[in-house]
């Protein structure tokens, strides 16, 4: 009996094994052919609305002024005055800063007495001329008597030549010696240093009786700026440049400036790009009025360039939208299918999308205001549905 006993209770155990198998099979045949069932109970709905919308790109930025100029020193020599400070606004044609003029001043002067020199040598040997030409004239009629010899009135006629000569090399002497001059009494006005345009004076690196050195650098003594019109110099990654164009509206605020918006348009995209940390970056100039003078040069600024807005038109959640179906573009916009959730049904449909920003798009047929539509939970978010996300704010992506 007691072996009977065994044997019944061992093919007991064999049968409820083989049916806890065959339940654990059924379950996972059940869970993966039933998908729709279980996420649609995980799933969300977001609801069509009406709202604005608007698709721009942003950047960095730092300001400086649009219209500015490094005022130098154009000779050597030691800076004996300065006129301005920095925060001075200045006219065109102000007396800022002056050099030691003493050296320059004394090279004229040696310029101008040379010039005497040779004028009055000049003089001399033009009455030089004067004697030797009547000499000629006088032995030229002697030789028709044959009143003077051979000799003689070739001599006459040599010093004649001679003369003029001498006097056309005093002239050039002259011109040269002017040329000089000239150059002289330039460097001496450039002891004298005018304001080229109007501005205010932003930067003064030069220091009083400091000694500037022309020969081989042109030294900034200080730096003027138009600071009415501002320009900033925003630099824009390459996967978006390509986006932007010439008088494209554009908004950028700056730190500590709260709510407020500074409105421009972009001047230029300049074609040369810069290399940072690996990074392909270009150089976007944008123009904004600062006649308030509000915004100050090497500032930092938050750009939007806005690409396109719309108001008042159907709105959904970026999370919405499924698969791209780039055959159905047509010029409503970009094809994408949505689920709709019709009482306890989900329907696909399809939706052209117009404007996109992170968070949300526009949506321009297939859908009315007040429909639900599913919200898509990618693999990514299935998998990784109850850990915490690392970031501080949730991000968008076009899918």
């Amino acid at each position: 009996m007691p072996r009977n006993t065994n044997v019944r209770r061992s093919g007991l155990r064999r049968w409820l094994l083989i049916c806890g198998l065959l339940a654990a099979v059924a379950a996972a045949y059940y869970y993966w052919n039933q998908p729709s069932t279980i996420e649609q109970g995980q799933q969300t709905t977001a609801e069509v609305f009406i709202g604005d919308i608007e698709e721009n790109v942003t950047a960095q930025g730092k300001l400086e002024a649009k219209e500015y100029v490094d005022v130098g020193a154009q000779i050597t020599g030691q800076l004996q005055k300065i006129y301005v400070d920095i925060g001075d606004n200045v006219t065109l044609g102000q007396l800022l800063a002056e050099i030691d003029p003493r050296v320059y001043a004394a090279k004229v002067q040696a310029d101008e007495a040379n010039i005497k020199n040779l004028q009055a040598q000049l003089a001399g040997q033009q009455a030089q001329i004067v004697f030797a030409r009547q000499q000629f004239e006088r032995n030229r009629e002697l030789m028709k008597s044959k009143g003077v010899s051979e000799q003689d009135f070739q001599s006459s006629d040599f010093n004649l030549k001679k003369a003029i000569a001498t006097a056309d090399s005093l002239k050039a002497q002259i011109e040269q010696v002017q040329s000089t001059l000239i150059g002289n009494r330039t460097n001496l006005g450039y002891a004298k240093i005018f304001a080229p345009m109007d501005g205010t004076v932003v930067l003064r690196p030069a220091r009083l009786g400091q000694t500037l050195n022309a020969n081989q650098t042109t030294p900034t003594i200080m730096q003027l700026a138009k600071l009415d019109a501002m320009t900033v110099r925003a630099q824009v990654a390459e996967a978006d440049v390509m986006r932007l164009k010439n008088d494209l509206p554009v908004y950028f605020s700056t730190l500590g400036s709260g709510e407020r918006r500074w409105q421009g348009k972009v001047r230029q995209i300049l074609p040369s790009p810069e290399l940072i940390n690996n990074v392909v970056l270009y150089n976007v100039l944008v123009d904004v009025d600062n006649r308030d003078r509000q915004l100050m040069t090497g500032m930092s600024t938050q750009m939007f360039f806005v690409l396109g807005r719309a108001e008042k038109v159907l709105l959904v959640p970026v999370a919405v939208l499924g698969a791209r179906q780039p055959e159905q573009d047509n010029e409503k916009g970009r094809a994408y299918l949505v689920k709709q959730q019709v009482a306890d049904a989900v329907q696909e449909k399809l939706v052209h999308v117009g404007l996109q920003n992170r968070r949300f798009a526009e949506i321009r047929d297939g859908v009315a205001a007040g429909d639900k539509l599913l919200v898509i939970q990618r693999h990514d978010e299935k998998n990784h549905a109850m850990s915490k996300s690392s970031h501080s704010s949730s991000s968008y992506s076009r899918p």
